[in-house]
């Protein structure tokens, strides 16, 4: 039986883990991201992956650095190494161990969105599709022969949770599909296109920051490309305000970019570089998450003529 180490963190992680495992494949070792803490209280919280190994009574290995902590990978033997969404950058030892080799379920159309935000950033440029590639890995990120490719639609009101779950399925199913010809040694691994490579790195902190300058569709792109995390932001009266979820208006003025133009029972619509965007699930430093309705129903700073900003504006 084809022993395998497999490695990952978030929820996307999980159903792949599961499925090799139904597969019937031994899965001796599953290796993750430390516990973190989360949420307001900090509580320390392990990550998905490990959760789901647990149910499947496999044995955790959790380093912080792998590139410095691995023997215990090395000690399992594996034919195989699986990864998704692991999180860090295995080490040359780690590689050139498995006789199988290490294979990645990597959730973009290699070579395009090398990186760890491949999601978020297809949709922030507006892509209109995406996918999974399953690739050999190397030490260099992303950069390994493809095995198999599957592209999927980006639909207009996607969002990186909703493709997170689609592309998580998506990879499931295709590394169900491919495995067994990598254990069987069958595969003809393609090369990547050296000129056609694109890069997606985790998200910075600037990159949340609404820039009102853009146009509406681009704003719209970069709030469902940050939702539900980390989720775009803006300021009202120098108070930081995350924008949850917008829609697009044609409605046009004269006002300055980010400008409120129009308040009603319902909506609070903002002057964009060009067309607008309306508010519709906001959340104001220090305050719950709620529709701008409700908000709109108490004390609210929401006045035409006021102007959203960059944080330290």
């Amino acid at each position: 039986m084809t022993k395998i180490v497999f490695m990952g963190t978030p929820d996307f992680s999980v159903p792949i883990l599961e499925q090799i495992v139904k597969d019937g494949y031994q899965v001796s070792l599953v290796v993750t991201q430390p516990d973190r803490p989360k949420g307001r209280k900090k509580i320390l919280t392990p990550p998905p992956v490990k959760v789901a190994a647990q149910q499947l009574n496999i044995p955790v290995f959790q380093p912080e650095k792998i590139r410095e902590d691995y023997q215990v990978v090395l000690d399992e033997k594996p034919d195989l190494i699986v990864t998704a969404a692991f999180g860090q950058i295995l080490p040359n030892p780690i590689l050139d161990e498995p006789e199988l080799g290490c294979i990645n379920v990597h959730a973009s159309l290699l070579p395009a969105y090398r990186g760890g935000a491949p999601i978020h950033q297809a949709i922030i440029d507006g892509k209109k599709e995406t996918g999974v590639t399953i690739m050999y890995m190397t030490e260099a990120l992303d950069a390994g022969d493809m095995i198999a490719k599957r592209a999927i639609p980006i639909e207009e009101d996607d969002h990186v949770g909703s493709m997170f779950e689609k592309l998580s399925t998506v990879g499931r199913e295709l590394l169900s599909e491919t495995l067994p010809q990598v254990v069987a040694g069958t595969i003809n691994p393609e090369k990547q296109n050296e000129a056609a490579i694109t890069f997606a790195p985790n998200i910075k902190r600037e990159q949340e920051v609404i820039d009102w300058q853009r146009s509406n569709l681009e704003i719209y792109n970069q709030v469902r490309g940050l939702h539900p995390w980390p989720v775009a932001v803006t300021s009202i009266d120098h108070t930081p305000l995350k924008l949850w979820w917008v829609v697009t208006s044609d409605k046009e003025t004269s006002k300055a970019p980010g400008t409120i133009i129009e308040v009603t029972k319902d909506a609070v619509v903002i002057q964009a570089g060009q067309g607008s965007i309306v508010l519709t699930d906001v959340q104001l430093a220090g305050k719950k998450r709620m529709a701008i309705k409700d908000y709109l129903n108490g004390n609210h700073p929401f006045e035409v003529g006021k102007v959203l900003g960059k944080l330290n504006d």
